[in-house]
């Protein structure tokens, strides 16, 4: 997902804003813990994609003497922040109040509202999820989505792919826990329902989280992007070895260190020039590298 077109946050946004307010209209007529939870879910989700916009426009910021290579990880910073809310807000709440229902034993009423509510729900999740895969697919059509999950450097689209699947199987859960309280009478039901969702977002908030630290700690390019620029420099005639390759993402934007050593010239002009030519390729054959760092060297043989 680009910087500039961040459609899935807002497919989820919306998703997430007429989610929540229906739930909230269903949880105050049927009593659900359940339904109740899922609401608050839907609440913090809202919150978390304004998080990631703000993350999104902050990471746009141009270079200044404090920051030289811009401010491009600062989505992660906001990545973060929302996985840790989906932890504690969606999942640690949703166990506090499925354990409270658990001991008020508290009867569910309108049950068919809720699960009406619960199935347009559903719907909505899914068209926020087909959002996210299809950005998801666009960038790599050929990878499992969890392959995907581990390799992505796209720490944004990673927290709303994982809200979203985290959000359906919640849906999911509160959908069985709302009809087996109908069939058996039995509140305790719904109780577990919430108490299962909120260990699931923990579970899903925890995965992410691990993801982003990464991230934030320092990546190099995706495993596919870095092959191809060793490839590239590889192929160059003005390179007679790569002595190392450091790549290095920064938000959207790749940096490139590079120490090679060079074909011989008769000038140490002639060389320059040539760097120069391979800079230049290399950052218009990967527009996302902004920034080349290179070394010529020489090998002891």
């Amino acid at each position: 997902m680009s910087a500039e077109s961040p459609k899935a946050i807002f497919y989820a946004l919306a998703a997430n804003l007429g989610i929540a307010i229906i739930k909230f209209a269903a949880a105050a007529f049927t009593g659900s813990g359940s339904m109740f939870a899922e609401a608050i879910h839907s609440t913090a989700d809202c919150g978390n994609q304004l998080l990631l916009l703000l993350g999104l426009r902050q990471s746009r910021e141009p270079p200044t003497p404090l920051h030289p290579m811009g401010t491009g990880r600062a989505i992660n910073f906001y990545s973060l922040l929302v996985a840790l809310l989906l932890f504690f807000v969606g999942g640690a709440f949703s166990v506090y109040e499925g354990i409270h229902r658990l001991i008020a034993r508290e009867p569910l009423q309108y049950v068919y509202i809720a699960l009406g509510v619960l199935g347009i729900s559903v719907v909505l999740e899914a068209l926020s999820l087909y959002g996210a895969m299809r950005e998801i697919r666009a960038g790599t059509p050929n990878k499992s989505l969890w392959r995907w999950f581990r390799e992505t450097r796209d720490s944004d689209l990673l927290v709303v792919a994982g809200e979203d699947i985290a959000a359906l199987a919640g849906l999911a859960i509160a959908f069985v826990a709302v009809l087996l309280t109908v069939i058996t009478g039995n509140p305790v039901w719904d109780a577990c329902g919430s108490i299962a969702i909120g260990i699931l977002l923990m579970l899903i908030a925890l995965l992410v989280a691990r993801e982003v630290k990464s991230m934030i700690v320092g990546e190099s390019a995706s495993p596919e992007m870095r092959r191809e620029i060793d490839a590239f420099l590889r192929a160059r005639p003005e390179i007679r070895s790569i002595i190392s390759l450091i790549t290095l993402q920064w938000g959207k934007e790749v940096m490139v260190a590079v120490q090679c050593e060079m074909i011989d010239y008769d000038h140490s002009r002639t060389m320059v020039e040539a760097i120069n030519v391979i800079e230049a390729d290399l950052q218009a054959h990967f527009p996302v590298v902004r920034w080349v760092f290179f070394e010529p060297d020489f090998v002891n043989r």
